[in-house]
């Protein structure tokens, strides 16, 4: 974990510099400093001076005329104090061999520096225990300048200084041992210490001095403590210590709580009082809204004053408000069973914008004595509560009845008010009956409702309705009860006239059956058809024909799934959608809306950094939605201080992913846009980017693996294509892999690389935009013409990479070397073992003409074949032994470019074997070419894929040399 965040995230904390503990230091020591040497005549102990002249005690030795020198000197015990890698600095000066006169060859200008570790100090130090040399070695020391003239004042100095460091310590302490074999030198001065992260305080957290680790490439996790006052955000708070003492890659931080505000960067200072600061965070206290006070320290919320009220939804920075007064001026307008209500708005909103209308009906005695709410089936339009016009209509009402409606005047806070509603009253009496109401209908039901009896015989039970088809005979009635004057009649036949009639039933029994009425169901769902008895009158008929297409239309409108209207996708085929561009968009949020679900940020919990995206940090963590198990996610981030154009083409990534359903498409968990910081959830990959992926494991997969995962991407982009999405960045680094090596097509946020402001060396804007070159089809570099077709080009450089194990494509050649290479009908040689079959995909993905090329659909039914027919992958393509191109030929490295065994591995990727190559014997090109398989396993190279690499290129190597003479020579 520590090396992958210190090769994704190099990022300096500049809080602090680095910290030296020095353990050992004979620049302060006043007397002998008591160091063994051996021989005795070797190394010698004087006080001298510094080029300061300050006085200090030196070892010194300068037997050059005696051949053979072998001179230690060994310093006292040195506890280690706990440091894992120790720094020692060493100050000396050395005789330039060539001023001394008739000096024999032996005299050298270097020492060796060794240290031995111990947990006890060591008792003798015999013949012995200098013959067994039981050091280990740190560094063969030179001299950066020498001194070579000598004045009767004595040397003219010139001091070297030299660090080294050793490590990883483990026992008690060591010592030091300082060897001279033929030199005239003198130790000035031996530092010995080692380094340290000093205590810092870093996003208002406090972090103890943290010892480096035990390489100087170690990161060392130090737990961060928030300051007094301030709370963790999200995650645990981690500093990495690196190894040079330095603060790197902070992992989340601590923030002012509520009531707290930041001051200076590392105080929370509590908020005076009338100012609050409602939430944790960054934010500064804030002065109490109008209407409102803190009188304490600290405050979280300032307090209304009497009489004003905060609303539910209302933000603590918002002022406080309080409730209107009541509607004026109402007017009614009466007709029949059915009353129309206007009223101007009040006078006094209680400084709100959110003032609506409530309808509270009574139906009254007629002496007044008495009244009692409404019955459910009055009708209210466009509603009964929570009115914003200042206008209702109100149908359904008995005949002949008295009503009081009271007009209440209600905003937010309303509620928290301890006084009734401000409202106003209007009595109204109804006059004669209603008529049938039909309501929308389907193609087997309807419901309808009709008026109650004017003069009921008591109190009504319930109501019988019978029905039957108009063209069949009233005997074959279907007889339904209803509770209310209200009724759904189901189980009818489509596009047919039925005859209805209703009547009442009280204590007394039954009344009369009502007049007919007829009503036809849907025909085809989408017209409804009204047609009265020749016993109702013309112009009602043409009323409700009115009304009832109304309601048709209003019906058919509402099956429109996007607020841009009908319809959003437009089939390519029964079931299949087609893309649609978030940008095409007036508003691009719409587009996030409809294609990307809103996670809560509670449910999302970040755990580590994995990487870093165009626009922030790139995270692992989980995701727990209610109801679902807990899952691991990669949490993409908007870094602060965003525009919004930064914002919207972030997200514009998860508008076209959210659009996508596939096994081989990375999936859209959802987005956080409500909470800072802006973040994009996605499934979590385990093995990440395909290319660093295949390089981390070359050779260890089989063909049959290799078919497998590109098979895998290209059934996603068949996916892609068949929706009209074309991709323009397809590339093993844009393909993710999971633990069980699934590979999903991933990063659709091309557009960013369209801006001038990208680093990213895959891409080049030479031609007018950011295209990724050596990927890139050549009517797409030139015409910027990117289609399917384009994308199977792609395709075919992403086979090439996958059968590579993850090599750069046309390797070091320049971006106007490769659009050249291809102009000229150049194309990639096969990878080392490429099946023969896949190569010759690979050469039909890169067509010139897009027409020929194979459709993603072809190669995913060429691949299922190859699959299912193992055998037609064993034939493999030859590679020519002499390059007969050699642009592109350069996965065959020229034997004669080489001149040592350690350069050529460097060129086919095998440095990780130089040690076992060269401490084997074979330290020249000569004898590796004469090298087996068994000799490979003899040096320590076991991997079957590594093993065929090195073998085909000592073939070529074999074949080089039989055809270079000179070389052989």
């Amino acid at each position: 974990m520590a090396v992958d965040l210190f090769a994704l995230l190099c990022v300096l904390v500049t809080a602090s510099s680095a910290m030296e503990e020095t353990v050992m230091d004979t620049r302060v020591a006043t007397a002998e400093l008591g160091w063994t040497a051996y021989p005795n005549s070797g190394w010698e102990e004087v006080s001298g001076y510094d080029e300061n002249l300050n006085t200090i005690r030196t070892y010194q030795v300068c037997n050059v005329f005696e051949p053979s020198q072998n001179n230690w000197l060994l310093t006292t015990f040195i506890d280690r104090r706990g440091a894992q890698r120790i720094y020692v600095e060493i100050r000396f000066t050395v005789r330039d061999c060539s001023s001394i006169p008739n000096v024999p060859g032996s005299c050298k200008e270097t020492f060796n520096l060794y240290y031995y570790e111990t947990d006890a100090v060591i008792a003798t130090k015999g013949t012995a225990f200098w013959m067994e040399a039981p050091y280990l070695k740190v560094d063969t020391i030179a001299a950066d300048e020498s001194f070579s003239q000598v004045d009767f004042g004595g040397r003219l100095m010139k001091v070297n200084t030299e660090v080294r460091s050793f490590g990883p310590l483990s026992k008690n302490g060591f010592y030091l041992a300082f060897q001279d074999y033929g030199a005239c030198m003198s130790l000035l001065s031996v530092r010995v210490f080692y380094k340290k992260c000093p205590s810092v305080v870093q996003n208002f957290a406090i972090f103890p001095e943290t010892m480096t680790g035990a390489e100087s490439t170690s990161l060392v996790i130090a737990r961060g403590v928030c300051i007094p006052n301030s709370e963790e955000v999200d995650v645990p708070i981690k500093l990495y210590c690196n190894g040079d003492g330095e603060w790197m890659v902070p992992i989340g931080s601590c923030t002012c709580k509520a009531g707290f505000e930041p001051d200076n960067g590392n105080v929370c200072r509590a908020c005076p009082p009338g100012t609050f600061k409602s939430t944790q965070g960054p934010g500064l206290c804030l002065q109490c809204p109008p209407n409102s006070r803190s009188t304490a320290e600290a405050a979280t919320i300032c307090v209304c004053r009497n009489g004003y009220y905060r609303g539910d939804g209302d933000q603590p920075d918002e002022p406080c408000t309080s409730v209107p007064s009541s509607p004026r001026n109402v007017i009614s307008i009466v007709n029949e069973t059915s009353v129309i209500l206007e009223w101007h708005s009040p006078r006094e909103t209680g400084g709100r914008e959110d003032v609506v209308y409530n309808i509270v009906c009574k139906k009254c005695r007629a002496d007044r004595r008495s009244c009692s709410h409404c019955d459910d089936n009055v009708d209210f339009v466009p509603r009964q509560l929570g009115l914003t016009d200042t206008r209702v209509f109100i149908s359904n009402l008995w005949a002949h009845t008295l009503y009081s409606f009271e007009i209440q005047a209600v905003n937010g806070v309303s509620n928290r008010s301890p006084y009734p509603s401000q409202h106003v009253s209007i009595d109204i009496t109804t006059n004669q009956a209603g008529k049938w109401l039909l309501r929308p209908s389907t193609m087997n039901s309807f419901t309808l409702s009709w008026p109650q009896p004017e003069q009921p015989n008591g109190i009504i039970l319930d109501y019988e309705l019978r029905y039957y088809e108009k063209d069949h005979a009233e005997i074959n009635s279907t007889i339904l009860r209803s509770q209310t004057n209200t009724a759904r009649v189901e189980g009818l036949r489509p596009g047919t006239v039925y005859v209805v009639q209703v009547r009442a039933r009280t204590v007394a029994g039954f009344g009369k059956y009502s007049s007919k009425m007829c009503f036809q169901t849907l025909t085809d769902g989408k017209d409804l058809v009204f047609i009265v008895s020749l016993v109702a009158i013309s112009i009602v008929c043409s009323r409700y024909t009115l009304v009832v297409l109304e309601l048709s239309l209003r019906a058919d409108m509402s099956n429109c799934p996007s607020p841009l209207g009908c319809p959003t996708h437009f089939s390519g085929s029964p079931g299949m959608k087609i893309y649609i561009d978030p940008f095409t968009y007036e508003d691009p949020n719409e587009a996030v809306r409809e294609f990307a679900k809103e996670i809560d940020v509670s449910t999302v919990k970040i755990e580590e950094v994995i990487g870093a995206g165009e626009f922030g940090e790139v995270y692992k963590g989980r995701l727990k939605l209610p109801g679902k198990r807990e899952i691991y996610v990669a949490i993409k981030t908007l870094k602060a201080g965003y525009a919004e154009k930064q914002r919207r083409d972030f997200l514009a990534e998860a508008s076209i992913m959210g659009q996508f359903d596939h096994p081989n498409i990375i999936r859209l968990e959802g987005v956080v846009t409500k909470s800072r910081p802006v973040m994009i959830v996605t499934e979590f990959m385990e093995n990440g980017a395909l290319d660093s992926f295949l390089r981390q494991n070359d050779g260890q997969f089989t063909v049959i693996q290799l078919v497998g995962m590109m098979r895998g991407i290209s059934a996603g982009m068949k996916y892609l294509s068949e929706m009209n999405y074309v991709h323009r960045d397809l590339a093993a680094r844009n393909i993710l892999v999971n633990s069980n090596l699934v590979c999903k097509v991933s990063d659709f946020g091309l557009s960013r690389y369209l801006q001038d402001d990208t680093s990213d060396p895959s891409y080049t804007s030479s031609l007018g935009g950011k295209i990724p070159v050596r990927w890139t089809a050549p009517e797409a570099i030139a015409y910027r013409k990117f289609t399917s077709a384009s994308d199977v080009w792609s395709y075919g450089i992403v086979m090439w990479e996958v059968m590579s194990f993850g090599e750069r494509p046309y390797w070091d050649m320049s971006n106007q070397d490769v659009i050249n290479a291809i102009e000229q009908d150049y194309r990639l040689p096969p990878p080392m073992d490429c099946p023969s079959a896949l190569h010759q995909l690979m050469l039909d993905c890169w067509q010139k003409d897009r027409n020929v090329r194979p459709r993603f659909s072809d190669i995913v039914s060429t691949l299922d074949k190859m699959i299912r027919n193992p055998t037609s992958l064993k034939a493999v393509a030859n590679i020519p032994a002499v390059p007969s191109q050699p642009l592109l030929d350069r996965s065959i490295p020229d034997f004669n470019s080489f001149s040592s065994v350690e350069d050529w591995l460097a060129a086919i990727k095998m440095s990780q074997y130089r040690d076992n190559f060269l401490n084997s014997g074979f330290t020249s090109l000569q004898l590796v070419a004469q090298m087996t398989s068994e000799d490979l396993l003899r040096i320590g190279v076991t991997l079957a894929g590594h093993q065929k690499k090195i073998l085909s290129n000592i073939q070529t190597m074999r074949v080089q040399m039989s055809q270079s003479p000179t070389t052989m020579a």
